[in-house]
């Protein structure tokens, strides 16, 4: 079947069964391996991407789903959110870094609707993403970092 996505802006014609998982879509037929697998059921957030602006899981999401809407993976935020990758960087956020796509797309979801989060916003907006190396506080402070930078 034919079904056309658009990703990071770019409009992609694909012959996939409609029912395939985002994720293999966006890995093996769009050469877009920043997005991880990591549980497969929708729990560690490793496979995050925004489907217009909101954060998805896409292992759980078929490529049908997204037909006519905006998917953005991690490949796009070095273009539109370079300060809050520089951030990561800075506070070290990233240890063994396989959750950290999935982590950087929900904390730019965030920074997208609330300009000066707190500890809880931050905590709740992030809950979904599992970071086996406990780097949590490394994460809200580079959130943080990020949203005073901004204002």
């Amino acid at each position: 079947m034919s079904i056309t996505v658009n990703v990071n802006g770019v409009e992609h014609q694909l012959d996939v069964d409609e029912n395939t998982p985002l994720l293999w879509v966006l890995r093996d037929h769009l050469d877009l391996n920043g997005t991880k697998f990591g549980c497969g059921r929708g729990l560690c957030g490793a496979c995050t991407v925004q489907i217009d602006g909101t954060p998805t899981r896409s292992c759980l999401t078929t490529v049908a789903a997204v037909s006519g809407r905006h998917v953005s993976t991690i490949e796009s935020l070095v273009d539109q959110q370079p300060d809050l990758i520089e951030a990561w960087v800075d506070e070290n956020v990233s240890q063994c870094g396989y959750c950290q796509s999935g982590q950087l797309m929900s904390a730019a979801a965030l920074l997208a609707t609330n300009a000066a989060p707190t500890d809880e916003d931050i905590n709740v907006a992030m809950a979904g993403n599992i970071c086996r190396c406990g780097t949590y506080s490394r994460i809200r402070k580079a959130i943080r970092r990020t949203a005073e930078a901004r204002q």
